[in-house]
């Protein structure tokens, strides 16, 4: 825990710090002490006393796999309304598994939530608050003005101790926590601060002197700080989660690091898009869809946001000569975006395909799918299966098979479970090769 001595420490700066000013402003009849402290707590209470309606208690039922076995247990965690609509903030982890969610309010009020989408490379998750009325919510802050040293307030249900507030300053920002996973993590996206944050905390606004949403608290590592992701990247995961319900990110399948002209390649892997659009090893990258590289971090978040199929203009220094190549983007592999293909499918079984749906909105995360389509995406093929025999790619919308529509996953597992009186599929898909028919035929694999 803070030790008192420390936050005595920070009072009496600010008292001193606020009587120097407010001296000088009025030589004459200067505030004293307890005057100036009075006005420092007063403004730090009004701020808990205004946002508190706006943070939730979260109480969940999750399902989990032990011993082969799927059982259920109880979860809980905080949260923060962000809109009048019942858009509520929390992190991924804290949700992850649950099948119900209740919402504790603040006037001790109960509602169910509706789990909008959950992004594990961000640990953010969106609830909507199903309370029929408009609800009290929190502004974001300007996440390019948090600075080190400012004031941060932190709610939260830690332990079963209904909102709790601890409060300390910014110790850092920009920071990185990266356990070892193959999950992609996003750098220097968190803020560091001494407000305490226990298990329970997990979800819950840290807020500014303003009462403004700095970071959403989420991890203690501790040694005295803890951590909690930046509003800004928060922001933008939750209106692309609100949007499509998951975040569909591009991925370039070569080895990077860092170089002081932009992103130098250091392996190219054979029969991926990087090979074929012409990018070789020692290639430094200067320039991506327009935008000039000055960072390896921002060249990754420049195509994570490109649409999949995209050809990409991308600029190269190859040697002494500048080299202009186009690059088609991937979708990031399932193990970096926290999911694992559906083995127990009768699609991988027969044919090695890992499908989704195509979800409401999806197709626009996809430069060759249009409003229109229907059908399921491809997410992974199995390596010597009858899809890869077949050239079927990664990320192909499964329209319709022997000319049957194809609207989810149990349509085509009924489809191909239909097998006895056909000794082929034909499989009409969508990609980035085009529309085209693919035919594969049974018994040999």
């Amino acid at each position: 825990m803070i030790s008192l001595t420390n936050v005595y420490a920070v009072l009496l700066i600010m008292v001193l710090i606020l009587s120097s000013c407010a001296t000088s402003a009025n030589q004459q009849n200067p505030p004293n002490d307890i005057e100036v402290l009075s006005s420092f707590e007063n403004t730090i209470a009004q701020v808990v006393e205004k946002s508190m309606p706006a943070v939730v208690s979260l109480s969940l039922t999750k399902e989990e796999k032990k011993d082969n076995k799927i059982v259920k247990t109880s979860g809980g965690g905080s949260g923060f309304i962000f809109h009048k609509d019942g858009y509520t903030m929390t992190n991924q982890h804290v949700v992850d598994g649950a099948i119900n969610i209740r919402v504790r309010m603040f006037d001790d009020t109960t509602h169910n939530a509706q789990l909008i989408g959950a992004d594990p490379n961000s640990d953010i998750a969106v609830l909507k608050i199903k309370a029929g009325k408009d609800l009290p919510f929190l502004k974001f802050a300007d996440s390019s003005k948090i600075r080190v040293g400012q004031f941060a307030i932190a709610i939260g249900d830690p332990i079963g101790y209904r909102y709790t507030v601890t409060a300390g300053i910014v110790g850092g920002i920009n920071r990185c926590f990266h356990p070892k996973s193959k999950l992609f993590q996003y750098c220097h996206n968190y803020i560091q601060t001494d407000a305490w944050i226990n298990p329970g905390s997990s979800g819950g606004p840290l807020l500014n002197i303003k009462g403004e949403v700095i970071g959403i608290n989420s991890l203690n590592p501790g040694e005295g700080s803890t951590l909690a992701i930046n509003i800004g990247l928060a922001e933008k995961i939750s209106k692309k989660l609100i949007a499509h319900g998951r975040i569909i990110r591009g991925y370039i399948d070569a080895d990077l690091r860092p170089d002081s002209n932009g992103v130098k390649i250091t392996r190219v892997k054979p029969n991926t898009h990087v090979s074929r659009c012409g990018l070789k090893r020692n290639d430094i990258i200067v320039e991506f869809d327009g935008k000039q590289i000055t960072s390896l971090n921002d060249f990754r978040y420049s195509y994570m946001d490109c649409q999949i199929g995209k050809q990409c203009p991308i600029k190269v220094l190859r040697g002494e000569q500048e080299v202009t190549l186009n690059l088609l983007i991937d979708e990031m592999p399932l193990e970096m975006v926290g999911r694992s293909a559906k083995t127990d499918s009768v699609c991988w079984k027969e044919l090695g395909l890992a499908v989704r749906k195509l979800e409401n909105g999806i197709y626009q995360r996809y430069a060759y799918l249009a409003e229109e389509d229907r059908g399921i995406l491809v997410e992974q093929v199995k390596k010597d299966s009858l899809a890869a025999k077949a050239d079927i790619p990664r990320g192909a919308l499964i329209v319709a098979i022997n000319g049957k529509e194809i609207v989810d996953e149990n349509t085509i597992d009924t489809v191909l479970q239909d097998k006895q009186t056909t000794t082929e599929f034909v499989i009409d898909i969508k990609s980035v090769r085009g529309v085209e028919k693919v035919t594969i035929k049974l018994g040999k694999n």
